[in-house]
C-alpha cells in the first residue's frame, strides 16, 4: 500500500514537472531559482556563532558587506545557495566547517503591470518566469473591445543576462529617453515567438481595437469594433442585428478618413456599396477601415405603395367618422 502511495506521489511530481516546462516557451533559458539584485536584503546566522550572525543590503554595485572582512563580495545574480556557499568560504578563514542559513527577507522585486483591456487590470509580483500568455489570464482575460496587438514595454535591462540576450530589448530609435518596447499580434498569441517570457518591471498594454460606425436605418445603431484580420460591411452589419424593412441597403454610403486626417475631421471620402449585390456576389464586400462612418439610409417609397397607404388611410379615417356618428346598441 505504502509502495502504491509513493509511486501515485511520484508520478504526479513527474507530471507536475512536465506542465511546468511546456509552459514556457523553448528560449526562457535555464530557470535558476530567484537571484539577488539590488537593494535586496539578507539575514544570515551561523550556528552555534552568533558574533557571525548580520543582516545585510545589496548595494547598488552589487555587493554585500560582510562581518570582520573588509572587502564586499558580489551578491547580485547569484541565489541564496550561490551566496551561502561564497560567505562560508569566508568565514571558513576564522572558524572549522561554519554552518550557516541565509535568508532573503526582502526582495526588490519591481511589479509587473497589466492594463488596457483586460477585465482585471493590476500589478503583480513575479517570482518565476511568466510568458504573456500567462500574464493575460491572470488579468481576468480580454473585453471583447481588445484588438489585435499588445505591446509591452520593458522598463529596466533584464537582470543577469548579457548583453547580447534576446530579452535584452533595445530601443528603435536608440534615444535614451525612449523605452524599449515589442508588439505581439493577439490572433498568433500562443505560438513561441509571440508568446515571450515577461520579466519584473514591464508593463503590458493591451490595445483597444479601432471603432467604426454605423448608423441610420439598422436593428441596433452603433460603434463596432475592427479585430485583427479585419472586419466587412457585410459582417459589422450582421453584427448589429441587420438593416431595417425600410432601410436603403442599394446604396449604403462608407464616409472614409482621407489620409493623415484626425478621426474628428469631416474631410472624408464617400464610398458607396450596395449591400444587395454584396451578398448575391456580384460586388465585393467592403473592408471597413478605423472610424468609418457607415450611414445606411431610409429608402423612399414607390408610387404604388403611396397610393395603397393613402388608401388605407381613408379608408381607416373613414370609418373612424362613421363610428363616431352612429348610435350605440347594446344586444342582451
Amino acid at each position: 500500500m505504502k509502495f502504491k502511495i509513493l509511486f501515485m506521489l511520484a508520478a504526479m511530481f513527474v507530471l507536475f514537472e512536465a506542465v511546468q516546462a511546456q509552459s514556457l516557451p523553448d528560449n526562457a533559458g535555464p530557470v535558476k531559482g530567484y537571484m539577488l539584485g539590488p537593494g535586496d536584503e539578507i539575514s544570515v546566522k551561523v550556528l552555534g556563532e552568533q558574533q557571525y550572525d548580520f543582516v545585510a543590503t545589496v548595494n547598488e554595485n552589487g555587493k554585500i558587506e560582510v562581518p570582520f572582512f573588509e572587502k564586499p563580495i558580489v551578491a547580485v545574480c547569484k541565489t541564496e545557495r550561490e551566496l551561502r556557499i561564497d560567505i562560508a568560504a569566508l568565514l571558513s578563514e576564522y572558524l572549522r566547517d561554519p554552518q550557516l542559513n541565509l535568508r532573503t527577507d526582502k526582495k526588490s522585486i519591481p511589479s509587473t503591470t497589466v492594463y488596457g483591456e483586460v477585465n482585471a487590470p493590476q500589478q503583480f509580483e513575479l517570482r518565476r518566469p511568466v510568458t504573456l500568455i500567462e500574464m493575460i489570464a491572470f488579468a481576468g482575460g480580454l473585453k471583447e473591445a481588445a484588438g489585435g496587438t499588445i505591446q509591452v514595454f520593458r522598463t529596466r535591462p533584464p537582470l543577469c543576462m548579457p548583453e547580447n540576450d534576446p530579452a535584452n530589448w533595445k530601443a528603435e530609435t536608440g534615444e535614451a529617453t525612449e523605452v524599449p518596447s515589442r508588439i505581439f499580434s493577439l490572433a498568433k498569441l500562443g505560438k513561441e515567438e509571440v508568446n515571450p517570457v515577461i520579466l519584473p518591471g514591464d508593463i503590458i498594454d493591451v490595445q483597444k481595437a479601432p471603432p467604426a460606425y454605423i448608423v441610420g436605418e439598422v436593428i441596433a445603431p452603433q460603434g463596432v469594433y475592427l479585430k485583427e484580420g479585419g472586419t466587412s460591411l457585410s459582417e459589422a452589419i450582421a453584427k448589429i442585428s441587420g438593416p431595417t424593412q425600410t432601410a436603403k441597403t442599394k446604396e449604403i454610403k462608407i464616409y472614409r478618413l482621407k489620409p493623415n486626417s484626425h478621426p474628428n475631421s469631416k474631410d472624408r471620402d464617400i464610398i458607396i456599396a450596395n449591400l444587395d449585390h454584396i451578398k448575391e456576389g456580384k460586388q465585393s464586400d467592403i473592408l471597413l477601415q478605423p472610424y468609418d462612418i457607415v450611414e445606411v439610409e431610409k429608402a423612399k417609397k414607390s408610387i404604388a405603395l403611396r397610393i395603397l397607404e393613402i388608401a388605407a388611410g381613408a379608408g381607416r379615417s373613414a370609418i373612424t367618422s362613421a363610428a363616431n356618428t352612429t348610435g350605440l346598441r347594446v344586444v342582451y
